[in-house]
């Protein structure tokens, strides 16, 4: 029976435009994985990389009004390709989900892309300043005041790292924690008597993998230490938020580690002397 009631149902054309649906789909995703590796492994400049993910975004929404108009003719003819519709929709709104969300970001939150803790001294970029010299890039000069402003009344919580362990240690600690986060460190400099400990070094977006270059200063506080961390987008005039959570999380990881003190072992009790025994005579 299952054969009888289907046959009719095999012998109707495949709607074109629920084909062209899906391969535009494809297609688009195919562009946006390409613009992620372009940028992640830097085979191109940002623009090529850009114009790609934007064109993706273009293809997809094209996509969805052509499943749309496959919809309707399918409705209308009864030919096949709803699974080919279901499957193109099914990837535009993966595909255009993220950038609605950073649209959403875009408008709630500031246009600043340079995060410190100390706005009025912040750390500078020096190994990392020529990287930041090209075409389009932000500069390596602290953002401003109305940068300083605009984090203060956004995020209040951030400011300097006070620790009560000497300099060198703070900067192991947070050293480490820059390793374990995988970011490509450009220079590293421990502190000494008169010269402060710094850290510089590359991190990237979570998906697009775009650059956002972080130095961080160590500097003795008597017997204690403070720690001031600075992380500023390469590109854009809007970080989205991603400086100021990297700069929390910092902050929360290494406060973390200067508190917990760590074990010590117990000295292992002295093994006891076998009992003699007397023999009797």
């Amino acid at each position: 029976m299952a054969r009888r009631f289907s046959a009719p149902y095999q012998t109707e054309p495949v709607s074109s435009l629920a084909t062209w649906a899906r391969n535009l789909a494809l297609f688009s995703l195919i562009a946006v994985v390409v613009s992620i590796m372009i940028v992640r492994f830097g085979f191109l400049e940002m623009k090529p990389a850009l114009a790609t993910f934007f064109g993706a975004l273009g293809l997809a929404g094209l996509s969805i009004l052509v499943g749309l108009a496959a919809f309707a003719a399918i409705w209308q003819n009864g030919s096949r390709g709803m699974g080919r519709i279901l499957l193109a929709l099914l990837i535009d709104a993966a595909i255009l989900a993220y950038p609605a969300y950073l649209a959403l970001q875009y408008r709630k939150l500031p246009r600043i892309y340079d995060i410190t803790t100390d706005s009025i001294d912040p750390p500078r970029f020096e190994a990392l300043a020529r990287l930041r010299a090209g075409d389009g890039t932000n500069p390596a000069v602290y953002a401003g005041l109305y940068s300083a402003e605009q984090q203060r009344v956004a995020y209040p919580d951030i400011e300097t790292v006070e620790l009560e362990v000497p300099a060198q240690r703070a900067y192991e600690i947070t050293l480490a924690l820059v390793n374990k986060r995988k970011w490509r460190v450009v220079d590293e400099r421990p502190p000494q008597a008169r010269r402060e400990g710094r850290i510089e070094a590359i991190a990237q977006t979570m998906i697009m993998g775009f650059r956002e270059d972080v130095s961080i200063r160590i500097k003795a506080d008597g017997e204690d230490s403070r720690v001031d961390i600075r992380s500023a987008s390469r590109y854009f005039d809007s970080d989205l938020g991603s400086n100021a959570a990297r700069v929390t999380k910092l902050i929360e990881d290494i406060n973390t580690v200067a508190d917990t003190k760590p074990a010590t072992k117990k000295p292992a009790a002295p093994a006891k002397a076998p009992a003699k025994t007397v023999k009797k005579q």
